[in-house]
């Protein structure tokens, strides 16, 4: 994809890797970009950024789980700026708990936020873009929708579920000429993220790298865009090694030493 020239929506933008895709999507050339994200005040920062690099900024302050008012903004924004040429479903949380510590209401919460926003958005995006015969959409999910990890078990969910959303949508919406990515970035260096246990051994990337790596992936239309050689590592392990990576995984994840010893009496009382 040409981005010179072109208007994108970035969901999420108001922080993390979100924040840094809609940067770097304004320094190559993007000529207009529709900022969404529920927080005004942080949307007007970083639409003050890119407008110093003389790029049309929209901020859009929104839930995406209020469908209603989703559709109308969307509708008035495709309406006064012209069509949207590429999405970027960045939007997402992270709730990490061990499972059977986990409550209902942070599971609703990954799944509405990851799954269903995205849903929505790319709904409405998505039809608008096939009744012109073209564009580009982009689902964050990441290295854990491939490598699934104790912890973190319904946001692996949701990233699973995002690789199966992207994978139907490429060949539903190719026949309209709308490409379908996925963006897979290992551990990020962004403000949810440290609020999380980090994993042992895992070395944070910059936002600005997947940023960037996101930027040569629409370039090469890549369907999958893993980031990072740790994110390659893996996926191989997963499939070649799939035992010794489970085992990694368990040694690294932020568990007790108690509950890493039940898990693998577990482990060794089912195998």
């Amino acid at each position: 994809m040409n981005i010179q020239g072109k208007t994108a929506l970035v969901t999420g933008a108001s922080r993390g890797i979100g924040r840094a895709i809609a940067l770097e999507l304004a320094q190559q050339g993007m000529k207009r970009l529709l900022l969404l994200a529920r927080n005004q005040e942080k949307l007007a920062q970083v639409a003050l950024e890119i407008e110093k690099l003389g790029v049309e900024v929209v901020t859009l302050a929104l839930d995406l789980n209020s469908p209603v008012e989703v559709n109308i903004s969307l509708a008035q924004a495709w309406r006064d700026y012209g069509p949207i040429h590429l999405l970027v479903n960045c939007a997402g949380v992270a709730h990490q708990v061990p499972f059977l510590q986990s409550q209902l209401s942070q599971v609703r919460d990954e799944i509405n936020v990851n799954l269903v926003g995205m849903y929505t958005i790319t709904r409405l995006v998505a039809r608008r873009m096939a009744a012109r015969q073209e564009g580009t959409i982009v689902n964050v999910s990441s290295l854990m929708g491939k490598v699934a990890a104790p912890t973190m078990a319904t946001y692996s969910a949701t990233k699973f579920a995002i690789l199966g959303f992207t994978q139907a949508l490429r060949g539903e919406l190719a026949a309209h000429n709308i490409r379908v990515m996925a963006l897979l970035p290992s551990l990020t260096d962004t403000d949810m993220v440290r609020e999380l246990q980090w994993f042992r051994w895992v070395m944070p990337m910059t936002p600005k790298k997947v940023a960037q790596a996101l930027v040569a992936g629409l370039h090469k239309e890549t369907p999958e865009i893993l980031v990072g050689w740790q994110s390659h590592l893996a996926v191989w392990c997963s499939r070649i090694l799939p035992r010794v990576l489970e085992k990694i995984l368990l040694l690294s994840a932020p568990m007790s030493q108690n509950q890493r010893k039940r898990y693998q009496r577990f482990k060794f009382m089912t195998n």
